[in-house]
């Protein structure tokens, strides 16, 4: 499951939280191609690659912990 409800407070995975970075960098670069807001176009840029790798930590994180899984069930 992506997300927890809890109460009125959704609670979501990592994985959600950077595409939804990712999508909003997008949206802010598009944006700024729209009005030739340079700022707002590199502003897009940079959220885009913060979520990527964000995105590459969280899938490293999870590649060690699946080998320290399965580490543990060969002993």
């Amino acid at each position: 499951m992506n997300c927890l409800i809890v109460g009125h407070m959704t609670v979501m995975s990592e994985d959600m939280r950077n595409k939804a970075e990712e999508l909003k960098g997008k949206t802010k670069e598009k944006v700024g191609d729209w009005t030739d807001n340079e700022s707002m176009q590199a502003e897009g840029m940079a959220d885009q690659a913060k979520a990527k790798v964000k995105q590459g930590a969280k899938n490293v994180k999870d590649a060690a912990k699946d080998a320290i899984d399965d580490d543990d069930d060969v002993r």
